[in-house]
């Protein structure tokens, strides 16, 4: 299991403390620090759609300008989110061949423990 996300976000430390507290062995990716490839973007897209990955409630989405918030496509939401890898909401989980967007305990719990 790969958990991708950024060290600091709330979210993923709940997601990170879950993990640890379930005994579930993973790897982290900090995509801020570390950084994100084009080609792992892409795979992520085409496994669970661009507009699931673009976290449209967060400040760095706030912060862009209207024409760009209004105009927003595939092709530049892909660009968005290599230039921005806050804007991905978080965290993004490989695991088992599938790749998950976000945290829920409730789904984890079903999904990740054996």
């Amino acid at each position: 299991m790969k958990l991708y996300g950024i060290r600091n976000c709330d979210t993923v430390k709940k997601a990170r403390k879950w993990l640890d507290d379930a005994g579930i062995d993973y790897e982290f990716h900090d995509f801020k620090k570390d950084g994100l490839d084009a080609d792992r973007l892409s795979q992520w897209e085409q496994a669970t759609g661009w507009e699931v990955l673009l976290n449209r409630r967060g400040t760095t989405w706030r912060k862009l300008p209207d024409q760009v918030r209004d105009n927003i496509s595939a092709q530049s939401a892909h660009r968005l989110m290599l230039d921005n890898p806050s804007i991905i909401k978080r965290p993004v989980v490989e695991h088992d061949n599938t790749v998950s967007v976000g945290f829920n305990a409730g789904e984890w719990a079903e999904r990740f423990k054996h």
